[in-house]
């Protein structure tokens, strides 16, 4: 009995401990910080969301995000705000997907727009964690390569003193399982980021597919052509006008070791790298 009661106070305080409130999303109009050159176009419908820090294409069938994009700038690469966790089902979306959907699946809850991007600020680092950024992930995928690409981002920004915007999604189909009520597990996930000064752009594409191996950690290996990209993806994406692909292996450079001490330096020693 006292391990029911236990078991029923410890789920009590996970509902209740990361309770905050949810603003209403804006207009596109508002994102447009967020789609520079333009919101992409897509085969099928999605409903924008546009949050503070990031811009939506929502997928209501799916129950997924077609894809998210942001504008990362240098100021907002190492934000200080401790991680939440306060995952959460999007009241802008009715029947959309929510934490328990995931439960038991063995999949994470996998940021699109990353959470280590979004904590520069409170309440944009609580919607960091609205159930329409997310898709389903397996963890060697999510804690793996694809954090590493994540934080590769930040680096770039920050030690290049550039603005770079991000486009993020996941690639799926009827035939992909879905699981919860109904959340579709992509096969692939892709990664678009544009430096919005020079123009440089590159693309990654990493396959997602069981038994979901560890990828490693050689990001050129997952370069893809922007063009092969938009044609799996089903997306088009408004890329900045004389834009130019970087060849694999021709990726902004950053310091990892730097840039972990940069981040201890204005946060505290013990701060998240996440």
């Amino acid at each position: 009995m006292k391990k029911i009661v236990l078991g029923l106070l410890l789920a009590f305080i996970s509902v209740t401990s990361f309770a905050w409130t949810q603003r209403a999303p804006g207009t596109v109009a508002q994102c447009q910080v967020h789609a520079p050159f333009g919101v992409p176009q897509v085969q099928g419908q999605v409903q924008p969301i546009c949050r503070e820090a990031y811009l939506v294409g929502y997928d209501a069938q799916a129950k997924l995000p077609r894809f998210v994009m942001w504008t990362l700038t240098p100021q907002h690469a190492l934000g200080c705000v401790a991680r939440s966790n306060a995952f959460v089902a999007d009241q802008s979306v009715p029947n959309g997907a929510v934490p328990g959907d995931y439960a038991g699946t063995g999949y994470d809850k996998g940021h699109m727009a990353p959470d280590g991007d979004q904590s520069w600020d409170q309440q944009v680092e609580y919607e960091s964690f609205l159930m329409t950024n997310m898709s389903p992930q397996a963890g060697s995928l999510n804690r793996g390569i694809w954090k590493l690409l994540e934080t590769s981002v930040r680096g770039w920004a920050f030690q290049g003193n550039q603005n770079f915007n991000i486009i993020s999604g996941g690639v799926y189909s009827a035939q992909d399982k879905t699981i919860g009520k109904g959340v579709v597990v992509p096969h692939a996930f892709y990664k678009i980021v544009v430096d919005e000064n020079t123009k440089q752009v590159a693309g990654w594409w990493f396959p997602h597919v069981a038994p979901y191996p560890n990828l490693g950690n050689d990001l050129t290996k997952f370069r893809l052509p922007i063009a092969q990209i938009e044609q799996q993806a089903g997306v088009k994406f408004a890329m900045p006008q004389g834009a130019v692909e970087l060849q694999p292996g021709k990726e902004w450079p950053v310091d990892f070791g730097a840039l972990t001490n940069a981040k201890r330096k204005l946060c505290g020693a013990n701060a998240s790298t996440d």
